[in-house]
C-alpha cells in the first residue's frame, strides 16, 4: 500500500532524485524556463517555490539555506538578486507548468516550467 506516500519516485534513489532536482533547479534559475518532462516538472515546482520564498527575504539565513540547494555561485546571485526582488510582492505561484506534448523517441509526456513576470 502507498498510504501517505507524498511525492514521485522518478525511479531513482533519495539522492539521485535530490541531485535531479538541484540540478534542474540551477538550470530553471539560470535560464529562466526549460523543457523537462511533466511528472519532473510537477515535483520541481514545490521545490524552486520554496527556494524563491527564501529569496523573497533576502536574509544570510536563507541565503546559506538555499545555497544547499543551488550550488552555483552565479545561480545563487541571481536568486537573491533579481529573482527574489521581482517576486516580493507576490504571495506564491512563481512558476508556471505548460504541457508541450510527447518526446519523439518513447512518448514521454513532456512540459516546460518557467518562471512568471514578476
Amino acid at each position: 500500500m502507498r498510504h501517505r506516500k507524498a511525492g514521485r519516485s522518478l525511479r531513482r534513489t533519495s539522492e539521485q532524485r535530490l541531485a535531479l532536482l538541484r540540478n534542474l533547479a540551477t538550470s530553471l534559475i539560470e535560464q529562466g524556463g526549460i523543457e523537462t518532462t511533466e511528472a519532473k516538472a510537477k515535483e520541481l515546482r514545490p521545490f524552486v517555490e520554496k527556494l524563491i520564498t527564501k529569496a523573497r527575504t533576502g536574509t544570510l539565513h536563507a541565503r546559506r539555506l538555499a545555497i544547499r540547494h543551488v550550488q552555483k555561485r552565479d545561480a545563487a546571485d541571481k536568486l537573491f538578486q533579481e529573482i527574489g526582488p521581482r517576486f516580493a510582492a507576490r504571495k506564491g505561484g512563481y512558476t508556471r507548468i505548460v504541457k508541450t506534448g510527447h518526446r519523439k523517441g518513447d512518448g514521454a509526456d513532456m512540459a516546460r516550467i518557467e518562471l512568471v513576470e514578476g
